[in-house]
């Protein structure tokens, strides 16, 4: 009896996502995850740039003292571009070598 228990409720189970993603899906769904989409997220992203955009000062973005702790900042190796101590996307203005920030950016 267990076993064709477990014999339907497997059959169920790997049945529901074919059913569910096929080209019969329900088009009022389709339709209201499309409007969701179109007045719900996309305003939402752009009411966050821009209260972002009025928001940040470009004097805010001094970057915290540097502490030079030993776990952090570690070289094994070089980086195989540049000069070997930048990470492939290094910003001068927050991002530490590990002897300091460089030089007119702190």
């Amino acid at each position: 009896m267990v076993g064709v228990i477990s014999t339907v409720f497997r059959r169920n189970i790997s049945t529901t996502p074919r059913r569910l993603m096929s080209h019969g899906a329900d088009p009022g769904a389709m339709k209201l995850w499309k409007n969701l989409t179109y007045f719900v997220a996309i305003p939402a992203v752009g009411l966050c740039m821009v209260n972002t955009w009025l928001t940040v000062k470009e004097e805010d973005h001094t970057p915290p003292e540097f502490v030079p702790y030993e776990h952090m900042r570690i070289r094994t190796k070089k980086f195989p571009w540049k000069d070997g101590n930048h990470s492939l996307i290094h910003n001068s203005h927050v991002n530490a070598l590990p002897n300091g920030y460089e030089e007119g950016h702190h």
